[in-house]
């Protein structure tokens, strides 16, 4: 049924995902929610051949830079998806929580995208004077505020931790803070150590999705290529979903992610 590029190494010491659950993860959505119902069109589809469990991570950033915060938010806080799933928090989610709290985080978080996440709930551009903070608040229904309060920083399943930006070096997982496991860039991309878990992440953009010895990049940067990616991972196996029209008639491609430890 799958197209078979690079194989899979099915040795003991390779990664493997839990046993009787099949997990999907989903990179940074940023405000594309069109991009989000093919996604989810696509996991449907998987389903089919899914002998057990599925369960979907969100590895944060679902909102800012993109058109559509608000209809992404909206249709997560409902629970709107194919299989039950954890959204984790990403640093746009952090920001925003944060600019309802000041008129100088307000005005940090439009100038990283927030601007597009205004609009989305304001119903377009805001009339001039519109842009301030009680503007958020007040367009910002209670159960999306209470949705984004609750993402977790962190999900763990087998042998894969997914956090939204990666994790310090040489720090335990469970010790990991905050700040690290939603901004970290360096010195996280260059380590080539075993973090004990293979780290599943998105924030820093891609141009396709990667797979190193020690962590797999989602971020594809959607909002602006079109490209939402999203992974299928089973007990010893990772495919990309990939749109039919992409691969020949086929919904996703087996990879080698070259994850032995």
């Amino acid at each position: 049924m799958f197209r078979n590029i690079l194989g899979w190494d099915r040795s003991p010491r390779a990664p493997h995902g839990p046993r009787g659950t099949r997990l999907y993860a989903v990179g940074d959505v940023h405000g594309r929610y069109d991009l989000l119902r093919e996604v989810a069109n696509l996991i449907r589809e998987d389903l089919r051949g899914c002998p057990g469990d599925a369960f979907t991570v969100l590895l944060g950033d679902l909102i800012d830079r993109g058109p559509q915060s608000r209809e992404v938010v909206d249709s997560l806080a409902r629970r709107d998806f194919p299989t039950p799933f954890t959204a984790l928090m990403g640093n746009h989610e952090a920001a925003m929580l944060h600019a309802l709290e000041s008129d100088k985080a307000f005005e940090l978080w439009l100038g990283m995208g927030g601007s597009e996440t205004l609009a989305s709930y304001l119903g377009g551009v805001p009339r001039p004077g519109a842009v301030d903070r009680p503007a958020l608040m007040r367009a910002l229904p209670e159960e999306h505020l209470t949705f984004i309060e609750a993402m977790p920083p962190t999900y763990a399943a087998g042998d894969f931790f997914f956090c939204h930006a990666g994790i310090r070096p040489g720090v335990p997982l469970e010790r990991q803070t905050p700040a690290d496991l939603l901004w970290i860039r360096e010195p996280f991309l260059s380590s080539t150590r075993n973090h004990g878990k293979v780290i599943v992440h998105g924030h820093t953009p891609v141009p396709a999705p990667m797979f190193l010895s020690n962590r797999i990049a989602l971020d594809t940067g959607a909002f602006a290529t079109g490209k939402l990616t999203c992974i299928a991972i089973d007990e010893a196996e990772i495919r990309v979903l990939t749109p039919a029209e992409e691969c020949g008639g086929e919904t996703a491609d087996r990879v080698s992610a070259g994850l032995t430890r």
